[in-house]
């Protein structure tokens, strides 16, 4: 016979928690700009029957459509998207936001008896819906742009330096160049006076609010880029330069978070006259090849991401999602 002991009370309350309660099931669609998510999501969505919430940090923005490939009327008539021309472009947008919207966005869904299915290529977004914040872990802006400010300076060598002395296990981690995951770091121990790899390992034992499926979608490198550059030239055809045009007319100044997207930051630029547009375009399609590059680095990062190639998976990926939603 087991004593009493054995069993401490708060794992039989976290158990009988994780029995009573079931957990809504969302599926997740992720990959690099122009790997076609929304395409995907949107077929998926509808022959699910499922809403989409997208997972863009820039679609949240009013007046940003071109740059943004945000889904059309049309499209969004087919399957009801949320989190779209949910804020104006001077107003401040975080992954706290995000969360709350989405989460508040999936409570409506799973009461109409609905399903939800989130897309997107903004991966702290999606942490921060899928696992939740960590604690003290909030942006600073103020410890954030004198740490930028001191990095800008020449001190960029300094910092790393710094986070080795406060924080080696997140050092190890990071190559001394990587200055914006270094800033955040040592923001991170500004705050709170603990390193940041101890605030993730106490989150890492936190159960997330949902139980979900996520699916990457992946190409061969070459034609990602071809497609980057294609989406570029498309967007130019559409009005990107007009669109920036009358975003600035309206007021919104090039400083201000969504205006430093990309397409926004490289076409205003070009409108204040600091390079022709055949040197905004080659800008565009260089800093988006990066951001790709970027978020392939996030996104291989997560053990649970079920990568596929769209549409030759298409048969595996709808069983995939039928028997999730099933089981």
């Amino acid at each position: 016979m087991y004593s009493a002991a054995y069993f401490p009370l708060n794992k039989i309350n976290r158990w009988f928690r994780l029995w009573a309660v079931k957990r809504p099931k969302i599926v997740v669609i992720v990959g690099p700009t122009a790997s076609g998510k929304s395409t995907v999501g949107l077929e998926l969505a509808r022959f699910f029957k499922a809403e989409i919430i997208n997972a863009d940090s820039m679609q949240v923005y009013r007046y940003l459509d071109i740059g943004t490939a945000k889904p059309t009327r049309e499209e969004r008539n087919v399957v009801r998207h949320h989190l779209i021309d949910i804020f104006y472009p001077d107003e401040e947008f975080s992954a706290a936001h995000y969360r709350e919207e989405a989460q508040r966005a999936i409570a409506d869904i799973e009461a109409r008896g609905k399903r939800a299915m989130v897309v997107g290529g903004t991966g702290l977004y999606i942490k921060a819906l899928t696992s939740g914040l960590i604690r003290g872990g909030e942006a600073d802006p103020v410890i954030q742009k004198r740490l930028q400010d001191e990095a800008q300076a020449g001190g960029r060598e300094r910092l790393y330096q710094r986070l080795v002395e406060v924080d080696p296990s997140t050092a190890a981690r990071l190559h001394p160049h990587d200055t914006y995951r270094v800033i955040r770091a040592l923001e991170a121990y500004e705050r709170t006076g603990q390193p940041i790899s101890a605030l993730r390992g106490r989150h890492r034992f936190k159960e997330g609010p949902y139980e979900t499926l996520k699916i990457g979608l992946g190409m061969e490198r070459e034609e990602l880029y071809r497609r980057i550059d294609e989406r570029v030239d498309e967007m130019i055809q559409q009005g990107l330069k007009e669109e920036v045009g009358r975003l600035l007319e309206m007021g919104y100044a090039p400083s201000l978070k969504a205006m430093q997207s990309l397409g926004y930051k490289q076409m205003a630029a070009h409108l204040n006259g600091e390079y022709d547009l055949p040197e905004a375009i080659r800008l565009i399609k260089r800093d988006t090849r990066r951001y790709a590059r970027r978020q392939i680095t996030w996104f291989k990062a997560d053990p649970e991401i079920h990568w596929i190639e769209y549409p030759r998976d298409r048969s595996v990926v709808k069983e995939m999602i039928e028997g999730f939603w099933r089981n």
